[in-house]
């Protein structure tokens, strides 16, 4: 169900407030200038105070950002309006490393370093794509990194046609176990219906439930049905909701978004009904393991402080598995002590049994992972 309060409200409990990884999606519109296609440096050096105000409060920032095929095309002469796929790829390829360059220019004045991270949302998809690149974000922002992510659209096609960096960015705050997901828009929030055009239309400050009503409210994607292209916007919403991350829907062509959210802006929040860990704990309980490795006395204890699983723990490799599948951890008598998605696939996990991380290499050829499963893909 859709609840409405007051913007005094939603201010006293913002999940700004008290987020410490934050993801915030940034359309063409607000990077580039429609008519000289060239960056809009004050929104962007204001953005870059925003952002290194949040890290001044102890938050990891993620930055999901469109505007590489609008810088492209106006190096390359391309005209405006629509172009054929391959045009398309072209400038964004072009303008890719234009874009890049900005955020790092913007960010390099207050210290913060920047980090290139190009996905399509089939990097979602599949599960060792999934993990590598949730690897890849812990290890960055661990590092006080700001990633700087765009969609691959150098060789993705739907992201393209459907502009869906929405629902990439709702990806992006799931890999990197984010508490806070804002999208910046051309409209304040949510509305029952296009508030350009229908005076009527109702805002939705707070949204803790998506229901086939909102839906269709949103009208169809990709038609002349949808309104203001909230339709990918649900569905982004839905997918941060489900990983335990609230979205904030607000308009972006202010200075300092962030902050102005903080402060309690016009915006709508859609309310996850758990935190990121007990969401993504969650969903691996509820994974059928593909195998099970048994493990020793000394590493159940280990697991149970809150420990990662070493392979020197290991007892024993049954089933068959890839790497990124869920298997069962079970101790000598065979009762499940936990369960959580591995690292290595069965043969490896097997050649390396009983082995200290610092054999790994040696055994398989190649430097491996240290934890077999790492406590963040673990359900005790």
């Amino acid at each position: 169900m859709a609840s409405v309060e007051t913007v005094s409200d939603l201010r006293a409990d913002n999940p700004l407030q008290t987020a410490q990884r934050v993801v915030i999606k940034i359309g063409s519109a607000l990077l580039v200038d429609a008519e000289s296609g060239q960056l809009r440096l004050d929104w962007l050096k204001s953005l870059a105070k925003d952002i290194a105000a949040q890290k001044q409060q102890g938050r990891d920032v993620v930055v999901v950002s469109s505007g590489s095929i609008a810088l492209g095309r106006r190096v390359l002469g391309l005209p405006d309006g629509a172009l054929p796929l391959d045009q398309a790829q072209a400038a964004a390829a072009v303008g890719q490393i234009r874009l890049a360059r900005a955020y790092e220019e913007i960010l390099a004045p207050y210290g913060i370093n920047t980090a290139q991270v190009l996905l399509t949302l089939d990097d979602s998809a599949n599960r060792r794509r999934y993990l590598n690149s949730r690897a890849t974000f812990g290890a960055l922002l661990s590092h006080g990194v700001v990633p700087i992510v765009n969609e691959n659209d150098t060789v993705a096609t739907d992201e393209i046609r459907f502009g869906d960096n929405d629902r990439l960015a709702a990806q992006v705050a799931s890999m990197a176990g984010a508490d806070v997901l804002v999208l910046l828009s051309d409209v304040d929030g949510f509305y029952s219906a296009n508030p350009k055009t229908d005076p009527n239309a109702q805002k939705f400050e707070t949204v803790t439930e998506i229901t086939p009503e909102l839906e269709a409210m949103a009208g169809d994607a990709g038609t002349a049905a949808a309104k203001g292209g909230m339709k990918t916007k649900l569905m982004a919403a839905k997918t941060a909701m489900r990983a335990g991350c609230a979205m904030a829907i607000m308009e972006g062509n202010q200075h300092e978004p962030l902050a102005a959210l903080q402060n309690g802006t016009a915006s709508s929040w859609f309310l996850a009904a758990t935190n990121p860990q007990a969401a993504r704990k969650q969903w691996i309980a509820g994974m059928k393991p593909r195998g099970t490795i048994v493990v020793d006395a000394g590493a159940v204890a280990a697991l149970k402080s809150g420990k990662s699983l070493l392979s020197a723990g290991v007892v024993s490799v049954t089933g068959t598995f890839e790497r990124g599948d869920p298997v069962r951890i079970a101790d000598a008598e065979n009762n499940e002590c936990a369960r959580g998605l591995i690292s290595y696939n069965s043969s490896e996990s097997m050649a390396i049994s009983g082995c200290q991380s610092a054999e790994i290499s040696g055994v398989l050829g190649y430097a491996g992972r240290a934890a077999l499963i790492h406590r963040d893909d673990m359900v005790i």
